[in-house]
């Protein structure tokens, strides 16, 4: 009798694991995504560290240049697509069902096993790295650069590359299912009016809806190098294929950097009303720029081609646009920086993480305006001050705003609290190693030293070392917010029903009721 049980009970405890891994409580999304972008942002920011490690001395003293340049590569690939999105799509699973007073998502089922297609995903991405680490002979990181251009990604005999590819075709179809899934629950499930919509899920539609357009361009330009590398075809790899392929990309990539940045602008419009006291200024107007944004980021892509050839004809009116874009942006600082005056600020962890974010937004976006033009970026594209305001924009801004949204959240998705003492410190941590890093690879970058080269001149050792010692800062801090988590974890501290103390305050709170 127990040995013909024993069977039975392992295919009932089957049954309860595969129903576990199928539940679609949005919550339980929300966890998932986040912690999957915990992962894999530490994983990422690991490649950054090992490049500033080489960047220590001019010469290239650890690594071969062939291993640095698979770094920059695996943290760009993992930080954008690996990281990033998950944690976007995470905030958005845990606040925006609440705030639009829906149930759950329109189609939870689609949500879970969008989610589980990142896995397989991040294996594929990754697996030159695992390759390596291994010693699976081989199968290497690739090296080709995160933007993987022809020739050199199609004529590279590694198979990672097809890996990569085949990874970037199942976060393009994971990432578009779970932004559609959105989309609908926000048009089909909303259960008040639309003038009472935030800020937050504004910018979570904006952003799905322009994710249902960009990410099948990803999945259909990828599919034309993985027929160049698997059939011999040349689609993109003679003539004016290589071309061809950065149209393509950039016509997807410029709207991503756009996709990771409107969700940030709603937690920031969303934080900074709560802890300074008063209504969030001109809110319809920071509706309006969400859509602006939008629509305009798929106008602005060719600014990262005025170095290829194109006509002035066809540079001159991508300047414009990309000039254009820069509208509806200033016009979110200005919600936020009117919404702050005269207001009672209250310098929380996630308010102190929303106002640096602010600022970085402020030096990122003014060092991209310049980017704009062309004969500036004729004589930056190559540079460090590329890397310098990608970086404010994304380490800073997108960084510090998902920090705030972590903390602001963290009791809505646990029912615990994170010690404020260290998230603070976890927040000043990162805002100083940010600017230390990133403000060293700006002065860097103005003296038009090239980015994507292993060595460099020694007189720039002392600016390389002042940006290696910024980013240990910020992996102190890091360290600090593992250190919290677990703390959390741990002591199972509850909070109260309203962890913020916003009952009272102008700003609605429907999450937290």
């Amino acid at each position: 009798m127990t040995r013909s049980s024993t069977p039975g009970r392992a295919l009932e405890g089957g049954r309860n694991a595969l129903a576990g891994l199928s539940r679609v409580d949005h919550r339980r999304l929300a966890r998932w995504h986040l912690g999957f972008a915990l992962v894999m942002g530490l994983w990422g920011g690991l490649d950054a560290l090992s490049l500033r490690t080489a960047l220590l001395t001019p010469a290239l003293n650890r690594w071969s240049a062939e291993t640095y340049n698979a770094f920059f590569t695996t943290h760009g690939l993992t930080m954008l697509f690996l990281f990033v999105l998950p944690a976007i799509w995470g905030f958005a699973y845990a606040a925006v069902p609440p705030l639009i007073d829906a149930e759950g998502t329109a189609f939870p089922h689609l949500g879970v096993w969008a989610f589980w297609l990142q896995v397989p995903a991040a294996l594929s991405i990754r697996a030159g790295t695992i390759g390596g680490i291994l010693g699976l002979a081989g199968l290497e990181p690739v090296a080709s650069g995160w933007t993987l251009y022809p020739p050199l990604s199609v004529l590279s005999p590694n198979p990672a590359v097809d890996a990569v590819l085949v990874g970037l075709v199942l976060v393009a179809v994971g990432t578009a299912s779970t932004a559609g899934n959105f989309v609908v629950t926000i048009l089909r499930r909303r259960r008040i009016r639309w003038l009472d919509v935030d800020t937050f899920t504004w910018t979570v539609l904006t952003a799905g809806v322009m994710s249902v357009v960009a990410f099948p361009a990803l999945a259909g330009t990828v599919s034309l190098l993985v027929v160049d590398r698997s059939l011999g075809t040349a689609f993109v790899v003679v003539g004016g294929g290589p071309l061809i392929w950065q149209h393509l990309f950039w016509f997807f990539a410029h709207p991503l950097v756009y996709i990771l940045v409107l969700p940030p602008m709603g937690i920031v419009s969303h934080v900074v009303p709560r802890f300074a006291g008063q209504r969030l200024f001109g809110r319809r107007s920071s509706v309006y720029s969400t859509l602006a944004i939008g629509v305009v980021s798929f106008t602005v892509w060719a600014h990262h081609m005025f170095v290829t050839g194109v006509s002035p004809a066809v540079r001159t009116v991508f300047m414009f646009t990309t000039l254009a874009v820069a509208i509806p942006s200033s016009a979110k600082l200005c919600t936020w920086l009117l919404t702050m005056w005269g207001g009672t600020i209250r310098y929380t962890a996630p308010m102190v993480a929303a106002v640096a974010a602010v600022g970085f937004f402020v030096v990122g976006g003014v060092t991209g305006v310049f980017l704009a033009v062309v004969p500036i970026n004729a004589r930056y594209t190559g540079t460090y001050y590329v890397v310098a305001h990608f970086h404010l924009l994304l380490a800073g801004f997108v960084g510090l705003a998902l920090v705030a949204g972590a903390y602001y959240w963290f009791p809505l998705l646990t029912g615990r609290r994170l010690e404020p003492g260290l998230a603070r410190l976890h927040g000043w941590l990162t805002i100083v190693g940010v600017a230390v890093t990133f403000g060293a690879l700006l002065i860097v970058g103005l003296a038009v030293l090239p980015r994507r080269v292993a060595t460099y001149p020694a007189a720039y050792a002392p600016l390389h070392q002042l940006a290696t010692v910024g980013a240990y800062v910020i992996v102190a801090g890091q360290l600090v917010f593992l250190a919290n988590l677990g703390r959390s974890l741990w002591l199972d501290d509850p909070v109260p029903a309203d962890p913020w103390d916003l009952e009272n305050g102008p700003s609605h709170t429907r999450e937290w009721r």
